[in-house]
């Protein structure tokens, strides 16, 4: 996380914040997020776009992640993702729910659970963290 913090100050200048994401939840064990479904997101025909979907999904997976290692020693960086988009959505707000599935040493894995307002299913992803000391980061 920039700056070493998960505050919305933290949040400024990057992309989440540019895609209007939001914490909603945060702790060891699961993280939740927020994200708007507006032309900041939407792929030309105006849905949800899939990376957009992918972005909610890996900035909710490394929180989560940075939440569980040494904040001021270890870090976390993104493996691996994958996502499946289940059902299209044009505008409102998607919600993303990290949990894991695995906590080792060296790598995390996390299930990200992408629902609309009715909590249907919009998309599942997967995202595979490595945990790494700090200064391979800088």
């Amino acid at each position: 996380m920039n700056q070493g913090s998960a505050t919305p100050e933290a949040l400024q200048g990057t992309m989440m914040e540019h895609l209007g994401m939001q914490v909603v939840r945060m702790d060891k064990d699961c993280v939740v997020m927020t994200m708007p479904v507006d032309s900041r997101t939407h792929q030309p025909y105006g849905m949800l776009h899939g990376g957009a979907s992918a972005a909610l999904a890996e900035s909710a997976a490394s929180l989560a992640g940075w939440l569980n290692v040494d904040q001021e020693t270890e870090a976390v960086v993104g493996l691996e993702l994958n996502a499946n988009h289940i059902r299209p959505k044009r505008q409102g707000i998607v919600t993303a729910t990290a949990i894991p599935l695995h906590r080792g040493q060296s790598t995390m894995v996390w299930e990200i659970r992408i629902t609309d307002e009715a909590n249907r299913l919009v998309c599942i992803s997967r995202c595979t963290l490595a945990i790494v000391h700090r200064e391979a980061t800088r």
